[in-house]
């Protein structure tokens, strides 16, 4: 076991690069920044599906009102999407220009957005707008089109080919001009392509991208290749990379393209088979987080000894529930601990290949709407699958099957922290004599534990705030900042200190950046320290990146955090990053 993981950790760098490949950043914060879009528009794909099932007949125009909202919103996700990474990419590249000259992400989304349409849309014979690639099967038009527009752009900025005004015009009139030039240069390239490809094959871009990739897209929802792919995430998450923004965006097309596809076939009254879906991989091969982790801290819980896993038990079970399983990966540790790397890579295979059984050979419908990841699986699975009651007997049974596949490794564990923490108990009532603490006052571990905590439990008076401090904490996804960023709050509250907090996604920062003092990054995106230290030294900001156990105890403790924060904002630079 410890061969494999000294192996694996000899390409933790290459993982990492991969990881922070600015283009599949910019197609994941693309994505994320759509997100609203696709959550918003779920709700009425339900309401316009649902009263069917319970026998209840709505009006026709009512039902028609209720597709109207989901087509002209989910229906246009490519479109929105090919702006969304286009913005999201031109961020990366103004940290690489020299210079001090920059893209204008404005210019560059509406660019990119006019390309997806010369890529992807075509009309018919009296001039009517074909509908079929502005949603999710658009979705690789949308990444070319974004892609190559940034490109050129960069091209042109950087050569300064662009219309200069007289200093005297303002500003803002005068980047419209300098936009002229890298703007027409990605339409007519996007034209270019688009000319070529039906002149060639007699198709749109995107039915052309849909061909090249169709062999990976049949691989990937095989037996093989579905757990292939839920082996490459949690192996990534395993290493400390957040596997998801790895894996995902190749497979995007064919996730939500999938799920698409599904709710045609069954409207039209035929079986939705398909088993690659983005919510098939969050509620069953992700079930309860990347790895499959529902069931951990129940396990911890009740069947452990230890107290340190009964506590991260505690901490986590209700994240967990709605897959936010950072304080489960970071404070067991599950990541880069030997003791679970195979029931955490294992399990999630596992639970996909039993999924695909039941869409297969036991009829259940594949999943085929868009919800949100942070259901709580079995709901999810429920909700997705148009409320057949053989999907709850699925999540019976996985929740029972990764119980028994976790259960020993656990153990194992468990039975190492058990000894450790004896050892400790031991250290610690040896350190109660030796800052002179009276033995009769120190009967037990746990005594001598609260009388420390008791003389600790102050912040220094020395410490002190000139004005208030404003403090971003950004994750991968948001639940995670969002813990420290409330133990913050209560903490300032508690001890009357001026510190405000907030939580964010990395990705979706750019624009609320300058608000800030000091920026916290948890762990799963500590590997953007370097991108993000660009801007944040150009705005005068802090910044600190956070270690796994580390930052759970910070979200465990209003002093410790605050602690931090005094500490990180007196300190010359970043000094938890070294």
């Amino acid at each position: 076991m410890d061969f494999i993981i000294k192996r694996l950790e000899r390409h933790q760098a290459l993982f990492e690069k991969i990881s922070t490949n600015i283009y599949l950043m910019a197609i994941k914060d693309g994505f994320l920044a759509a997100m609203p879009i696709i959550l918003f528009s779920s709700i009425f794909i339900l309401l316009a599906n649902i009263p069917t099932l319970l026998s209840l007949k709505l009006p026709v125009d009512l039902i028609n009102w209720f597709n109207k909202i989901y087509n002209y919103t989910m229906g246009f996700v490519g479109f929105y999407v090919s702006g969304t990474v286009a913005k999201a990419l031109t961020g990366s590249m103004n940290q690489r220009i020299k210079g001090g000259k920059f893209i204008n992400n404005t210019s560059t989304m509406m660019a990119s957005m006019c390309g997806f349409m010369l890529l992807a849309i075509g009309t018919t014979k009296s001039g009517n707008y074909l509908s079929q690639y502005f949603g999710t099967q658009g979705i690789l038009s949308a990444f070319v089109s974004a892609f190559v527009t940034v490109h050129i752009y960069k091209f042109c900025v950087e050569r300064d080919i662009t219309i200069k005004m007289p200093k005297e015009v303002p500003g803002a009139i005068s980047q419209n001009f300098r936009d002229i030039f890298p703007f027409g240069f990605s339409v007519l390239a996007m034209a270019a392509i688009d000319v070529l490809s039906r002149t060639t094959l007699n198709v749109p871009f995107s039915a052309i991208i849909a061909k090249v990739f169709q062999p990976l897209f049949h691989g990937a929802e095989s037996y093989p290749g579905i757990a292939f792919v839920e082996f490459l995430i949690p192996m990534f998450w395993f290493l400390g990379i957040h596997g998801p923004s790895v894996v995902k965006p190749a497979l995007e097309a064919a996730l939500y393209g999938n799920t698409t596809a599904n709710l045609d076939l069954f409207k039209n009254g035929n079986f939705p088979y398909h088993a690659l879906t983005e919510n098939f991989l969050n509620f069953v091969g992700e079930l309860g987080g990347t790895g499959s982790t529902f069931v951990v801290p129940i396990i911890f819980i009740f069947l452990m000894k230890s107290k340190q896993l009964k506590a991260i038990g505690k901490a986590s079970v209700v994240p967990v529930m709605f897959a936010v399983n950072e304080p489960l990966l970071f404070g067991a540790p599950i990541i880069l601990n030997p003791y679970f790397l195979i029931p955490f890579v294992l399990t999630p295979m596992i639970n996909v290949v039993i999924g695909k059984l039941f869409i297969d050979f036991l009829h259940m419908n594949g999943f085929m709407y868009i919800l949100s990841w942070a259901l709580p699986g079995p709901i999810g699975a429920f909700l997705d699958t148009n409320f057949q009651p053989i999907s709850l007997v699925l999540m019976v049974l996985l929740l029972v099957l990764d119980t028994l596949i976790y259960l020993p490794f656990c153990r194992a564990y468990d039975d190492i922290l058990v000894a450790k923490e004896k050892q400790k108990d031991l250290a610690e009532a040896r350190a109660a004599i030796n800052k002179n603490v009276a033995i009769s006052d120190v009967k037990t571990p746990k005594e001598h534990e609260a009388a420390i905590k008791k003389a600790e439990d102050t912040v220094s008076e020395n410490q002190t705030l000139e004005k208030e401090v404003k403090v971003l904490v950004l994750c991968a996804g948001g639940g995670t900042s969002e813990q420290l960023a409330n133990v913050l709050i209560e903490g300032a509250k508690k001890y009357h200190k001026s510190i405000v907090a907030s939580a964010g996604a990395y990705g979706s920062h750019h624009d609320i950046l300058p608000n800030y003092d000091l920026v916290v990054l948890a762990p799963q995106v500590r590997t953007y320290y370097k991108d993000l230290k660009n801007d944040t030294d150009r705005l005068g900001i802090k910044l600190v990146a956070t270690k796994g156990q580390q930052y759970i105890e910070l979200t465990r403790d209003p002093k410790k955090a605050l602690d931090f924060i005094m500490k990180n904002l007196n300190a010359p630079d970043a000094i938890e990053e070294k």
